[in-house]
């Protein structure tokens, strides 16, 4: 018998297509690879683990060489960029990147496994990632509930909690902000600080070096937002991504101490980094906040090339931020 032919339904070049049956194929993203107990590079220890049966949300959580075994460290809660539609806090290049910047840094981060776009929608998927930042907070009460992770507890240090992410991760750690200044998190834990790396955020009309016109709806930030969120209020100048969108809440409110943006010189999203640093800036908000260039490099290229020198140089500095008192 030959094989059934599946009916194309629609796509998003070069990331995903869409079939009829609501199958989804991935065309993008690095391969997944199993936990492990110590990486032979780094010595750093990853474990695969369950937040949430229902919804289904996992993570991996990773320790360091531990030198000091009564320290307590920094926690680092991690969103992968992708889009909002593909790679995978399993995947290669993300497990790279969290060996090298756990090992650097010396913390105990959980990358999180949100749900993807399209089978859920992009609301979703920061419901998701609040819900794994309330799951680890919870980790700072004195009890042994249940589905508590124990290096969390034995290891974190509750008063010093970060978020980062990059590309669309970056932007769920912006939302997530938004959020944590107007919610409380279990057990009074605030977030000491966050990084957005390379964050995608993006509106109608171009600013600094970006096009215009007819050809800036073919851009893959313009496409894939409206693509995996059709019924966007406004559109891409949704406050969840245009931060200076006339409904935007104020930035005056986001829910940390400190805040480092990066961008990288040809990245078609780095003027969007600069205004999102220069927004803060001047809106108001009572935290210390640091914007870092990278010349000559591309959206994401620490992930994506990260034996470079400039991604070592990069994920260096994201350490020295998480270590800075």
């Amino acid at each position: 018998m030959g094989s059934v032919v599946k009916e194309v339904a629609s796509e998003l070049l070069p990331f995903l297509r869409v079939y009829k049956d609501g199958s989804v194929e991935r065309l993008s993203g690095s391969p997944i690879v199993p936990s492990s107990p110590e990486d032979s590079v780094t010595e750093v220890s990853f474990k695969d683990i369950t937040i949430s049966e229902n919804p289904r949300i996992s993570a991996r959580v990773y320790l360091p060489k531990l030198t000091q075994p009564d320290k307590k460290l920094p926690v680092l809660v991690y969103n992968h960029g992708g889009g909002f539609c593909f790679e995978s806090a399993f995947s290669l290049v993300e497990t790279k990147l969290m060996n090298s910047l756990v090992s650097e840094a010396k913390i105990v981060a959980v990358s999180v496994e949100y749900r993807l776009a399209p089978e859920v929608s992009i609301p979703v998927v920061y419901e998701d990632c609040w819900t794994a930042l309330k799951w680890v907070a919870s980790h700072s009460a004195d009890n042994n509930g249940n589905n508590k992770e124990p290096w969390l507890q034995t290891y974190g240090d509750f008063d010093r909690v970060f978020i980062g992410g990059d590309s669309a991760g970056a932007n769920i750690v912006h939302n997530i902000l938004i959020r944590a200044g107007q919610e409380s998190l279990p057990g009074g834990v605030k977030i000491f600080g966050a990084f957005l790396t390379h964050p995608y955020f993006w509106g109608s009309k171009p600013i600094g070096s970006e096009i215009g016109g007819p050809e800036r709806e073919k851009l893959a930030p313009h496409a894939v937002w409206n693509y995996l969120y059709p019924m966007a209020p406004g559109g891409v100048d949704n406050p969840m991504i245009n931060i200076v969108a006339p409904e935007a809440p104020s930035l005056a409110q986001l829910g940390c101490r400190r805040l480092l943006v990066s961008v990288a010189e040809l990245d078609v999203l780095r003027d969007r980094g600069v205004l999102y640093h220069n927004a803060v800036k001047e809106s108001g908000w009572k935290g210390e906040v640091e914007l870092v260039e990278v010349v000559g490099e591309d959206h994401a290229f620490h992930i994506l090339k990260y034996e470079t020198e400039n991604a070592t140089k990069l994920i260096r500095l994201l350490a020295s931020f998480l270590l800075k008192l």
